[in-house]
């Protein structure tokens, strides 16, 4: 197997490493503290600018055409940096992809070239409800013909960039008499909609530089043309995506791991106890060698699945696998890195605890890790 970076990969990823060193990772304590939100707008701009925020749209929409293996090596850099920053670029690739897949030629030509430039600070991507989670077949936000329109009403829950995105890819049930998950349709929904209520914040416990609020649809008309794909086919669409979506929570659940693993070594090397530093002594050496080894495979589950993907082929269960192990291995690397700081891991003054409390939500959003083994042992089971 050919495990050399193509050129174009190499170059986005060097890139992404730089503006991420250079402009993102200054900001990332600030905005840990629900600060620096303007300054948060323009490095999203900025990513933007370089070409971030379509990575896998093509370019006569305005993207940069360059695949999912490209985008996961984004993510993971971004991540390094700032988890809240990279979850913001990440989900608005996965809305130009939505967009790319089964918006018609007029809705791509209206939504992605904004979205890829930075005119929409990021997209927002309305699937999960209070109810409706892990089981987004039970959803119960609805969509009625109206004439040329459809009429929204419900409420979205957790919704990432709610506050900025500037276009919401919308799931609502459009045929209640259909049999669960076969009556839901996908809807393109803009900004200042009239009857789209971008409700509370969340106070979370970690990405908080990143908005995450419920979206509520208040009698929220919008036009037919609205309409993404087939009515009632939506749901096929909504599965489809959440599987490329696990490619980019496996990147960024890596990059978080990586980041707290660099600061463990670089800790560890200056650390003396007992006459010696922390990596002389063979427990820590053995507590870094076991999760180097588990990051090094989560890079090449997430490398698999992302190739698989850029090669047409499936990928569901591959996604799955990356983003059960990437985010388990980082929830390992983020306490054992607090652990080998020892009491200054638990002071804000290091980033341990901020790297920790970011890694904590990759086994739960796009999928918990439940439900990424009940994927997998169905998909491995049809083999048998």
């Amino acid at each position: 197997m050919h495990f050399d970076l193509t050129e174009e990969q190499q170059l986005i990823a060097d890139t992404a490493r730089r503006l991420a060193e250079d402009k993102i990772a200054p900001l990332a304590e600030t905005l840990d503290r629900g600060e620096g939100r303007e300054a948060f707008l323009a490095n999203l701009r900025l990513l933007a600018d370089n070409g971030f925020m379509g990575l896998n749209v093509r370019a006569e929409h305005g993207g940069t055409e360059a695949g999912t293996v490209a985008f996961a090596l984004a993510i993971e850099a971004l991540a390094r940096a700032c988890a809240s920053t990279a979850v913001t670029c990440s989900v608005s690739n996965m809305v130009g992809e939505v967009i790319q897949a089964v918006g018609s030629d007029a809705q791509r030509a209206a939504y992605l070239p904004r979205l890829c430039d930075g005119t929409f600070a990021a997209g927002g991507f309305c699937l999960t409800e209070a109810g409706a989670g892990s089981d987004p077949a039970g959803m119960r936000t609805r969509a009625v013909k109206d004439g040329d329109s459809y009429v929204l009403n419900g409420a979205k829950l957790y919704i990432t960039s709610a506050e900025y995105a500037g276009v919401f890819v919308v799931w609502a049930v459009t045929d209640p008499e259909a049999p669960k998950g076969k009556g839901i349709s996908c809807f393109l929904v803009e900004a200042g909609t009239p009857g789209l209520v971008i409700g509370k914040a969340e106070k979370k416990m970690g990405q908080t530089g990143s908005a995450t609020n419920e979206v509520l649809f208040q009698d929220c008309r919008v036009p037919a043309s609205a309409l993404m794909g087939p009515e009632n086919n939506g749901f096929r669409t909504a599965v489809g995506e959440l599987a490329g979506g696990r490619i980019g929570v496996a990147s960024l659940a890596l990059g978080i791991a990586r980041a707290a693993m660099d600061a463990a070594k670089a800790y560890a090397r200056e650390r003396e106890q007992f006459g010696q530093s922390l990596a002389d002594m063979q427990g820590i050496q053995w507590m870094i060698a076991d999760r180097e080894t588990e990051l090094e495979a989560a890079r090449l589950l997430i490398l698999q699945a992302a190739w698989a993907k850029d090669q047409g082929r499936p990928f569901g269960k591959e996604a799955s696998m990356a983003k059960l192990f990437a985010s388990e291995a980082a929830q390992k690397a983020t306490y054992t890195a607090l652990q080998i700081h020892g009491g200054a891991g638990y002071i804000k003054d290091y980033p341990l605890e901020r790297h920790a409390r970011d890694a904590r939500i990759t086994t739960i959003y796009e999928g918990t890790s439940e439900i990424q083994r009940l994927i997998i042992a169905r998909e491995v089971l049809k083999a048998v």
